[in-house]
């Protein structure tokens, strides 16, 4: 039986220039290297400047459709995954649609499910592939946190960064066995039972502002070591898969203890869980797209691999994917 598969046939990703390192902020807040180093494994950020993210969306799906060889005329489903979108409405979704050129008619849309949005606009666009809706789809994570964190606290402004990540996805042919290659399972899950845990403190409804960035560290950290590895089990598990079998896992980068904790609890070695949260901070729906495309251009996950992606932020919402190269 031939089944269809989303292969990634590209991505991309792009930082803003200006980098915010732990020494910086400690001339802004009461921190220092050390302490942030400890706690969250993050020595720099990257934080706009006089850009928006769409802006930063553009470049990396530029960057994304030209590594996959084909132009803005061959995309047909634009899903833009964010919480720091450039206007409440028009979404980035449309707004990059244009400004990339795609054909008029072009489906485009942004998801909000805040850390986990780049895994949930993926699922959404690997099914409209599956049923035959479309051929071929970007998915970005852009984020442009700096907008939304409050500079007077070490809490919680040491903790985000900037950027943005592309994936481009194209249909392909699978047999429904080990054999097959691109997005192989993905699950999504929520628990709105946490809204109030990791929020911002406005919105356009309750204060008519964005607002800052509000965490309950304690809770965030200890339902996410759990929500994360749930996900990367499901989803290997899916697809036909054990732990044993992964090449490399992608978790968010949102804290470098996180990370360890499920690499440790999926029975990893170190070595194949990817980190770029200590360069990137935690840049949200961008995280994960961002960390796949920099390891991609470096070589090191190569076409072949086991890839799993898992995610989990406020809401709570949590996902995973799990896809052959």
């Amino acid at each position: 039986m031939t089944l269809i598969r989303s292969e990634i046939i590209g991505w991309g990703h792009y930082l803003p220039e200006k980098v915010l390192t732990n020494d910086d902020l400690a001339k802004i807040v009461d921190t220092n290297d050390e302490w942030i180093s400890t706690r969250t494994g993050i020595k720099t950020r990257h934080v706009v400047a006089n850009e928006l993210t769409s802006d930063m969306a553009y470049a990396a799906s530029k960057m994304a459709i030209d590594r996959a060889g084909l132009t803005a005329e061959d995309i047909e489903l634009i899903v833009v995954a964010s919480v720091t979108p450039d206007n409440t409405t028009p979404s980035v979704a449309t707004k990059l649609a244009n400004r990339l050129g795609v054909k008029v008619g072009t489906p485009a849309y942004d998801i909000l499910a805040a850390c986990s949005g780049f895994v949930y606009a993926l699922t959404q666009a690997d099914n409209m592939i599956r049923l035959g809706q479309i051929k071929t789809a970007l998915v970005i994570g852009a984020e442009s946190l700096s907008k939304i964190v409050d500079w007077t606290d070490r809490n919680t402004c040491v903790l985000f960064g900037d950027g943005a990540g592309a994936v481009v996805l194209r249909a392909g042919e699978g047999k429904g066995d080990k054999s097959d290659k691109g997005i192989l399972a993905t699950k999504l899950y929520a628990d709105g039972s946490h809204y109030d845990h990791l929020k911002t403190s406005g919105g356009v409804c309750s204060t008519q502002n964005a607002g800052f960035v509000s965490m309950d560290g304690k809770e965030v950290f200890k339902y996410a070591i759990g929500s994360l590895t749930q996900a990367a089990e499901t989803v290997v598990e899916m697809a036909g898969y054990t732990n044993a079998d992964i090449d490399w896992l992608i978790p968010h980068q949102a804290n470098i203890r996180i990370i360890s904790n499920v690499g440790e609890k999926l029975g990893l070695p170190a070595e194949k869980v990817i980190v770029s949260v200590d360069h990137h901070g935690n840049t949200s729906a961008a995280s994960i797209p961002l960390a796949f495309s920099e390891n991609m251009e470096s070589g090191k996950i190569k076409k072949g691999d086991l890839v799993v992606f898992s995610a989990m932020g406020a809401g709570f919402t949590w996902g995973g994917a799990a896809v052959r190269l």
